[in-house]
């Protein structure tokens, strides 16, 4: 979800007022997903590098996702949304991770949206992490499988991604979901997040359905 800065500065703004055009996003998008049948939807929403921002603009971040989760919790778990937090709970702060918390149990659940909110995430930090719980668990890393790991990674239980939309031009995977992404489609758009619509959602689903997934094997032409 980039350009929530840009889109603010374009409009002689405060990037925070950004960040709160995109929380708007978020609750459109949300919806769009559900109406198109998504089943799962991921939004990378805080980086672990993003601790390296102006400390007003972190503020700012960790409060919206206070708010979203206060303002939002019992509409969507009535919508049959299961919200899973993907990332670190290291440096959040207790109010924060209370709601986070409180968000996975209340809708526990559901099943008709998956909504992963990566807050606090970097996929190198993940895969490390899922390591560490891995030997922690004393798992036979020898003997491990592609399927075993995956276990132990934040994502968990759900299927790899299929397509990834960014927003705003920006044409690079900026440490997101690095081992559930190795075979995911890309779409790379130029509107910044405050303005993605369910218009810009719709293109890419279909640029995605028009498209010949092959998982790394060769064309069925080229197959001896």
């Amino acid at each position: 979800m980039d350009g929530n800065g840009r889109w603010a500065e374009a409009r002689h703004r405060p990037r925070s007022y950004g960040h709160r055009a995109g929380v708007e996003t978020v609750r459109r998008v949300v919806e769009d997903a559900r109406d198109l049948g998504l089943r799962c939807l991921t939004l990378y929403s805080f980086s672990t590098e993003n601790w390296t921002r102006p400390k007003a603009e972190i503020a700012a971040l960790m409060a919206l996702m206070k708010e979203y989760i206060e303002n939002d919790l019992a509409r969507l778990a009535r919508e049959g949304v299961r919200i899973r937090i993907l990332g670190t709970r290291e440096g959040l702060r207790p109010d924060v991770l209370r709601l986070v918390e409180q968000a996975e149990a209340r809708t526990a659940h559901n099943s008709e949206l998956q909504l992963n909110i990566a807050f606090n995430y970097g996929g190198r930090d993940e895969i490390l992490r899922a390591v560490k719980r891995a030997a922690a668990a004393g798992a036979d890393m020898a003997s491990m499988t592609e399927a075993d790991f995956a276990r132990y990674l934040d994502t968990h239980g759900q299927p790899d991604p299929d397509l990834v939309i960014r927003t705003s031009g920006e044409q690079r995977i900026s440490n997101y979901l690095l081992w559930q992404a190795a075979y995911a489609e890309f779409v790379f758009t130029d509107t910044l997040w405050p303005d993605f619509g369910k218009a810009d959602l719709v293109d890419a689903l279909q640029s995605f359905a028009m498209r010949n997934r092959r998982f790394g094997a060769a064309p069925s032409s080229e197959v001896a």
